[in-house]
């Protein structure tokens, strides 16, 4: 088969997270072509159908239909959201051992078809299997990205703005490190418009330390309290999704902190985590690596730190 001058995306995965980034890519028009893979072939098929039925309604056409591994050869990007997911009183970090055992098998079978795209990884934890694609596919670490903490960075931007009462997209802030419990926020580089949150806090005694503390709270346990709710996070997440696969298909070199392989950026190397990277067509094109302050070095440190003892057992 010859590859064609269109974009072509597989979906590995047809659960909630799949499907929300499903539906929300062909309401954004992101690429001509969208297969979807799923070891319930019949739930895959089932939400092809489903999906082309709001054809009419698109901003573009999409070709949608259920696949096979051989599909991706000629896939530009393989999303993974396939996985068991997190359960009610459950860490990510919980869900390693089964999901590196069901990665392991999915990354051959891609792989097997010849494919030499690029890679996007949504299953938690989503560092752990994001390095454990890389090591099992072989392809070089820039065609291996995680969504790392831009759910995470969204969530926290949201809140934000909320707080200061300002349009989220003019709120420039990011949450660093594990997608997980032991992410941090980065408050010294966070800026709401082109003044930094400590001129905000300065000028207005109305703005408290103790309320952004306790944002960042809700931001890193948000999916806890979401599940609690209504079982599991996937409006979200498949969005972020979205977002970073038009950055990797239309080249735009957007800077988002996705999950990247680390080789000394912030001290350490042979890990992926949540950090501001560079993001086009061919991939992670850098690691951005900002200036943090003392106390946010150290619980990176940490951070990768509790990665590294998760990943150990299991590689």
């Amino acid at each position: 088969m010859k590859k064609q001058d269109i974009n072509r995306v597989v979906l590995i995965g047809t659960g909630a997270v799949g499907c929300s980034f499903a539906y929300s890519f062909i309401n954004q028009g992101v690429a001509e072509e969208l297969v979807l893979i799923d070891v319930n072939e019949k739930r895959a098929e089932g939400e092809a159908m489903d999906l082309n039925h709001g054809m009419p309604f698109a901003p573009a056409p999409v070709k949608v239909w259920n696949g096979k591994y051989e599909d991706c050869g000629l896939a530009d990007l393989v999303v993974i959201t396939a996985g068991l997911p997190q359960k009610p009183g459950e860490t990510r970090l919980d869900l390693v051992a089964k999901n590196t055992a069901i990665f392991k098998q999915i990354i051959k079978s891609v792989m097997d078809s010849g494919f030499n795209g690029i890679f996007l990884i949504a299953t938690n934890p989503v560092d752990i299997l994001t390095y454990v694609t890389w090591k099992e596919s072989g392809l070089p670490k820039e065609k291996v990205i995680g969504s790392g903490t831009t759910l995470d960075s969204a969530r926290f931007r949201y809140m934000l703005g909320e707080y200061f009462k300002v349009d989220t997209r003019n709120v420039h802030a990011a949450i660093i490190g594990e997608h997980g419990d032991t992410e941090l926020p980065v408050w010294s580089r966070s800026t709401v418009g082109l003044e930094s949150i400590e001129t905000l806090l300065s000028k207005n005694p109305a703005f408290k330390q103790e309320d952004l503390d306790e944002i960042f709270v809700n931001v890193r346990d948000a999916a806890y309290h979401i599940i609690e709710r209504k079982g599991a996070t996937y409006y979200g997440i498949g969005m972020s999704l979205v977002r970073i696969t038009k950055a990797i298909l239309n080249n735009e070199n957007s800077i988002l902190p996705v999950s990247a392989y680390l080789e000394g950026q912030y001290g350490h190397k042979d890990v992926y985590i949540g950090v501001p990277a560079v993001i086009n067509r061919e991939g992670l094109r850098e690691v951005v690596q900002i200036d943090l302050n003392k106390e946010e070095q150290a619980k990176f440190d940490h951070s990768v730190k509790v990665l590294k003892e998760t990943m150990a057992p299991v590689l």
